[in-house]
């Protein structure tokens, strides 16, 4: 029967097995254990990073989401939705050297914060967070990407890890390697204890700091588990707040070059001690001018500029108001043109209403002097025109008697008298023909045929002639004047 120590022993083993925390996530872009790498640009010195706006250009990579600066709350990581992992990693390698970074970490069950340094050749030193441990941090390495579960420390971490900032400070060199919390060292790695120095890391660093889903459902069950659980994305946002970071090089000069491909630090070179390295330039160069407001703009003018502005612009303001009054003027003068012609036409209007209340004539009953086409003159082969009769000037003044009288006939007409002639009703139009209608010396207009009823359609088509189109046109009485 095994013995309780020995069922702890192997629980533990068993879950050495499964657990793959943050640093199995990372990788490589070019291994000098294996091929030949560029050179690692250097740091080659020591900066204090204030995350409450963004870090000098050229200096971090943003990677797998933003990250958002706050001058209160500095920068912040989070994770809304599956798939945001938001990461700074630095463009600059340290070798040797210290990292102080001040943050809070995230809640959430599955959710990692971390500080993680990392290397060329999968040296790694870490800071870790579980969002299920509120209380502790976690501290690990590794050397050339050897997994070994059982290098990660736990230690508590006075009012947790979540409700306020801390300190979270590693020290680095060749003989040893030290995490402190606030200012208290709680371990430190000698390289005879991480497997006779072979997975002692000692190649050229960066730092990286961000936030993961170790409960991710696409991870492995193992992580998941290490992670406490499968993340709740629903319950999000969770965020990560980091105010600086403090990153000091041991070593100075512009890169660091693998000498061979053993990974060990004393194989590793040191370009150009003497001069100063990229991440230097970058982080001395001047920030942007932020975008000044068009008041600021205008306090830097010269007077003189001041004063050709403003007479420019009283010029503009003067043209404008002159271009306004002519408008005005303009439109008041075809106003009151159209106020006259509109006045003039209602006077005209008005005296010629009162011209026909004196001559006792019903303007409504006015027709116009036209005559129509003859039908009977129409043959075969022959064109009609039709034509309106305009008197000439000889027989019609500008009277409005003789308008409505009849060609020779000066005495106007009465509409409303019941008999023929020049005071009788208003004659209908003429229509020349035998036997037409309307003149004044034919009979009275009637709606039988020859003063007959009506015919039946038996009795028409009995009495009518076969239709010809060549048989002339019969204008007799009943007629149509058209071709039967």
């Amino acid at each position: 029967m095994m013995s309780p120590s020995s069922i702890v022993s192997a629980s533990a083993l068993l879950a050495s097995l499964l657990l793959s925390p943050v640093s199995a996530q990372l990788h490589t872009d070019c291994n000098p254990m294996h091929e030949d790498c560029p050179p690692d640009p250097a740091l080659g010195t020591a900066h204090t990073f204030i995350f409450n706006s963004t870090p000098p250009a050229g200096v971090f990579n943003t990677t797998a989401g933003e990250v958002k600066y706050d001058k209160d709350t500095g920068a912040a990581f989070s994770i809304n939705k599956q798939g945001d992992s938001p990461t700074l990693t630095s463009n600059f390698y340290f070798f040797f050297g210290r990292t102080e970074v001040v943050m809070k970490a995230a809640p959430g069950q599955g959710i990692i914060s971390s500080i993680v340094w990392k290397s060329d050749v999968l040296d790694e030193v870490d800071w870790e967070f579980l969002g299920s441990k509120p209380e502790e941090a976690s501290s690990n390495y590794f050397g050339k990407d050897r997994r070994d579960n059982t290098n990660a420390g736990y230690h508590p971490v006075e009012g947790g890890v979540q409700a306020d900032y801390h300190n979270y400070t590693s020290v680095w060199t060749k003989d040893q390697l030290e995490w402190y919390i606030d200012g208290k060292l709680i371990r430190t790695l000698h390289p005879n204890e991480a497997n006779k120095t072979e997975n002692h890391p000692q190649t050229p660093m960066m730092l990286s700091i961000g936030i993961w889903a170790g409960g991710d459902p696409t991870l492995p069950q193992g992580t998941i588990d290490w992670a406490g659980g499968p993340t709740q994305y629903d319950k999000g946002p969770y965020t990560m707040y980091v105010k600086s970071a403090r990153v000091e090089d041991f070593s100075s000069g512009t890169h660091y070059v693998y000498g061979d491909k053993t990974g060990h630090w004393d194989s590793i070179k040191i370009e150009e001690p003497e001069k100063n390295s990229t991440a230097l330039e970058n982080i001395n160069k001047p920030p942007p001018e932020p975008e000044k407001s068009v008041s600021e703009k205008w306090d830097e003018l010269p007077q003189s500029t001041k004063s050709g502005v403003y007479a420019a612009a009283g010029g503009v303001f003067a043209l404008g108001v002159i271009a306004l009054l002519v408008y005005y003027f303009r439109q008041r003068s075809k106003g009151q043109k159209e106020a006259a012609a509109y006045a003039a036409q209602q006077e005209a209007e008005r005296l010629e209403l009162e011209q026909f209340r004196k001559e006792g004539r019903n303007p409504d009953a006015l027709e116009y002097e036209a005559t129509e086409y003859n039908p009977s003159a129409m043959g075969k082969g022959s064109s009609v025109t039709a034509y309106t009769a305009v008197p000439n000037d000889h027989d019609r003044s500008n009277s409005l008697s003789s308008l409505n009288a009849a060609p020779g006939q000066t005495a106007s007409w009465d509409p409303t008298s019941a008999s023929g002639g020049p005071t009788g009703a208003v004659p209908l139009l003429a229509h020349d023909r035998v036997g037409s209608l309307g003149s004044q010396d034919s009979p009275a207009r009637s709606n039988t045929y020859d003063g007959h009823a009506p015919m039946s359609p038996s009795q028409y088509n009995a009495e009518q002639p076969p239709r010809s189109m060549t048989s002339p046109p019969n204008n007799g009485p009943g007629g149509y004047g058209g071709y039967h």
